[in-house]
């Protein structure tokens, strides 16, 4: 929750809805898959800061008036959660709409980015996102939220609030960077393209039949879809530039034959990190999530990312680094005895799956950068998750500048939600391990991300 004197700073709140221009057959139903289920208690958040030469000239009508057509390529969008007739849930297809919220910053964007450095800024942050969950009346709960704040300075923030079941942060980012293709007039292919899971070998020992540890069961929500959390979560955002990935690599050896992924790497630091601070109650297994599907251009959302399982026998702090990348790369895939679970409870129970274990979550190959105002990239763009469960989640994002590495490079994004009586003292272990410094949004001042970028690499 943000505190009340801090509310303030966004205001002139109005809420509207926009349908698809052309409407779905009657009783069209959408049937959710046994991932979307494992999904349901989750919901994805983005932000999108662009500086006021995106967004001048352009107003709310401007930015709502492609929606209407755009609207029309996801019939899942504008549905709303029912239930089947053995009580399973899905999603009626029947055009109710996606909600827009429309407000004002009396700050600038300069401002605002100053002020989110205290705690990484997502206080701050939540404002611009809407985070509603779904239900109690859930054939009334819209599954997305798209909020517009404008700065005084002319700059803006777009805000995607995503529930889960539709599908992945890939999914997600892919459904607003299409949105601003049809800003730019350009017209995408029709029929959408469905993608379809990759089914991995799964290992003899891994035994489908056998319970999955990567989600676990929770008491009933009913029709309010909410974790309900044993304690208190934060949330945290890191920049690493390439030359800062460059010589943590080199650092532990990782360079040379090593394969040793980024994504690898800084979840197998955060994962010894947070197994000192937490002691002999540190993780043992995690999580590990990452794409599990052959991404294509405009493809329809679909929740098709893979859950692995990595695990230590004693204390992931008294392993060395490379070996824990190494059992992070070889985590055993649990899809298939999710999807057996899920199925033989036919929808009728509950799940986490986000902080179920600690998770890390491979975004590196997403475009969150992708979403366009006037041929304009956002400054900074950001993803996070809640109803996540105490374990927490960490995400591995793509850094400014959408992956272009020329010069030292933008690196990656990590960004943590973890339980807020150890986020200091994993803030402190990163600052002094890893010695990085904050995300752009922490910055005293919020100058251009290649001056920023440039500075680190000196």
């Amino acid at each position: 929750m943000v505190a009340s004197d801090v509310k303030s700073l966004v205001h002139s709140v109005k809420l509207s809805s926009v349908v698809p221009g052309k409407v779905t057959p009657n009783n069209t139903v959408h049937e959710l898959t046994s991932m979307d289920l494992a999904m349901k208690l989750h919901y994805l958040r983005g932000l999108y800061f662009f500086r006021s030469d995106a967004a001048q000239g352009l107003t709310n009508f401007d930015l709502k008036k492609p929606m209407a057509y755009w609207l029309e390529l996801y019939p899942t969008a504008s549905g709303r959660i029912g239930r089947s007739e053995t009580e399973r849930p899905v999603i009626k297809c029947n055009d109710s709409g996606i909600r827009i919220v429309e407000a004002q910053c009396d700050r600038s964007l300069d401002e605002w980015l100053a002020a989110t450095k205290e705690d990484g800024g997502w206080e701050l942050q939540d404002l611009l996102v809407h985070s509603e969950v779904l239900g109690p009346a859930l054939g009334f709960s819209p599954m997305i939220y798209v909020q517009f704040t404008w700065f005084a300075c002319g700059g803006i923030c777009v805000g995607l609030s995503w529930t889960h079941v539709l599908g992945d942060a890939f999914a997600a980012s892919s459904f607003i960077n299409m949105w601003g293709q049809m800003m730019a007039g350009h017209a995408p292919p029709k029929p959408l393209h469905t993608l379809v899971p990759e089914r991995p070998a799964y290992p003899a020992e891994s035994g489908l039949g056998t319970a999955p540890s990567t989600i676990k069961r929770v008491n009933p929500v009913g029709d309010c879809w909410l974790v309900v959390n044993n304690c208190k979560l934060a949330t945290y955002s890191i920049h690493i530039t390439m030359q800062q990935l460059d010589h943590i690599m080199g650092k532990y050896g990782l360079f040379g034959e090593s394969k040793t992924s980024h994504f690898e790497l800084l979840s197998a630091l955060i994962w010894k990190s947070l197994s000192k601070i937490r002691g002999d109650n540190g993780p043992k297994v995690v999580t590990v999530c990452e794409n599990n599907v052959r991404r294509e251009l405009n493809p329809l959302p679909l929740n098709g990312m893979g859950l692995s399982r990595a695990e230590v026998n004693f204390l992931a702090a008294e392993e060395e680094v490379s070996d824990l990348a190494r059992l992070i790369a070889e985590a055993v895939n649990e899809n298939g005895s999710i999807e057996e679970m899920v199925e033989k409870d036919d929808g009728k129970q509950d799940y986490i799956a986000h902080g179920a274990n600690l998770t890390f979550v491979n975004l590196e190959g997403a475009d969150v950068y992708g979403l366009e105002l006037k041929g304009r990239k956002p400054i900074f763009a950001n993803y996070t998750i809640s109803g996540v469960g105490d374990e927490g989640v960490v995400l591995v994002l793509p850094g400014p500048g959408n992956g272009n590495e020329k010069g030292g490079g933008f690196g990656r994004t990590v960004t943590m939600v973890l339980p807020h009586a150890q986020m200091a003292q994993i803030r402190k272990e990163i600052n002094e391990t890893w010695g990085l410094l904050p995300c752009p949004t922490d910055r005293a001042t919020a100058s251009d991300i290649e001056t920023y970028s440039a500075s680190k690499e000196k």
